[in-house]
């Protein structure tokens, strides 16, 4: 049975590294691995609207309610879908740069007390019940900062849905900043959730590979479980 596996965390967090990293690990360690990253911003009619979303281009942050904005990740991961079941139908581990976490920390941290969980709870409904999307196995968190998450996001290449040095989510620190908070509390709450801190006890970056090692020793326990 394949195992399903997302990398979450704010921008910047180091996702996309440690995805690559991960399925090196389990391709040199024998098992079939393959993975996908969301949003497919130039792969998916919703993918393209989330770009627009994230330039600017349906207004701020403020002026597009969470629960809208919600729909274009649903909507992006569901014209996926197809391709994520052929994946985990061919392969032993799906490794996901974010996924239907994403959502909850992102478009949740705009809210608070019972909106936020109602929201939530929606959010859920609409991604796994309505759209059929399947759930995580795991659920890796790599923890930083907004600050590091910030100077991070700064030494990124050219991506394929901006020419901005930072898109409206990554420039605004408040945000980042509720958004890792909700994180943390969605992780503390779910058995399926494991906490993988990005920075030591003196607020420095752990290395990449000391981060590696320990998301790598998750997914051994995981599947010898």
């Amino acid at each position: 049975m394949s195992m399903l596996v997302a990398i979450e965390g704010i921008d910047g967090a180091g996702k996309g590294t440690q995805t690559e990293l991960l399925l090196e690990r389990l391709q040199a360690a024998g098992f079939s691995a393959t993975s996908l990253q969301f949003p497919r911003y130039s792969a998916t009619a919703f993918g393209e609207a989330i770009g627009d979303f994230l330039n600017g281009r349906f207004g701020s942050l403020d002026h597009v309610h969470p629960q809208l904005a919600a729909v274009l990740y649903a909507g992006d991961r569901f014209e996926s879908k197809e391709l994520l079941l052929q994946k985990i139908a061919n392969h032993d581990v799906v490794v996901l740069d974010r996924f239907i976490g994403s959502s909850l920390a992102h478009q949740c941290a705009r809210l608070e007390g019972a909106e936020r969980n109602g929201l939530q709870q929606w959010i859920e409904r609409i991604e796994h019940g309505v759209f059929g999307l399947p759930r995580p196995d795991l659920n890796l968190l790599i923890d930083v900062s907004s600050k590091v998450s910030r100077e991070l996001v700064a030494r990124k290449g050219a991506r394929d849905y901006t020419d901005q040095e930072a898109d409206l989510q990554e420039s605004n620190l408040p945000y980042l900043e509720k958004v890792r908070s909700c994180y943390l509390e969605i992780a503390s709450q779910r058995d399926d959730w494991m906490l993988i801190p990005g920075l030591d006890e003196d607020e420095r970056l752990r290395s990449i590979h000391e981060i590696g090692d320990e998301i790598f020793e998750h997914i051994r326990a995981f599947s010898e479980s």
